[in-house]
């Protein structure tokens, strides 16, 4: 889960302002609002997840005792890749997520047959990334999926229409598993090439390279 923090600061002569941070971990956010405090100068603290509802510091704490043992703070890249002279797609995901006080990436692409465009290959490779947090253990958490497809994620967010068929199925897909697993998606569009490694998966996938791994990483 994201927190952002919302604060008034007040100087030694009684000016105060307002200030919002941008949005961060639970436990960075913690960390950063105790610090803060130790100035005196700060009044008003609120925690705000990315749902839009403020808890209380104690209620944060017990959050993260009872998660700390299950994956959380999931973070998914996703990218589809359509090859129209082989009507092959490649599918790619990065799954970012945090357990046992350790951070982990896990790396997962696919190549498919019966797909027919390339929107359809992007809405597999997120639907591809669910399965996986799904056998992660992942539930009733936030998640973030972050693509490039403005297409995909827009009609996600329901901000643009869909009209293809066969992109409503999978939209019903999707929204099914979310919900099947109590997930509450912050959808979010980024560019090709700070997607690049999930768009190098679904490459990989177009040329026959299996990928599947799972590696501890740096948290910082």
């Amino acid at each position: 889960m994201q927190m952002k923090l919302h604060w008034t600061y007040r100087t030694p002569k009684g000016t105060e302002a307002i200030f919002e941070s941008e949005e961060m971990s639970v436990e960075k956010a913690l960390l950063v609002a105790e610090d803060m405090e130790k100035t005196g100068r700060i009044k008003h603290l609120q925690f705000i997840d990315n749902q839009d509802s403020t808890w209380k510091r104690k209620d944060l704490n017990k959050y993260i005792e009872g998660i700390q043992t299950e994956p959380h703070n999931v973070i998914i890249y996703f990218d589809g890749g359509f090859d129209r002279k082989t009507k092959t797609s490649g599918l790619g995901c990065a799954i970012y997520f945090d357990q046992n006080g350790k951070s982990y990436r896990l790396r997962k692409n696919a190549t498919v047959d019966e797909l027919n465009t390339n929107n359809e290959a992007e809405y597999a490779a997120l639907h591809l990334a669910l399965q996986e947090v799904e056998f992660l253990g992942v539930h009733h958490l936030p998640i973030t999926c972050i693509g490039d497809s403005q297409v995909v994620i827009n009609q996600l967010k329901d901000e643009w229409p869909c009209y293809e068929e066969e992109l409503l199925k999978w939209m019903e897909r999707i929204e099914n598993k979310l919900n099947e697993l109590g997930l509450q998606p912050d959808y979010r569009v980024i560019s090709r090439k700070r997607n690049r490694e999930a768009d190098h998966l679904a490459t990989q996938a177009l040329n026959n390279i299996e990928i599947m791994s799972t590696m501890e990483i740096d948290s910082e």
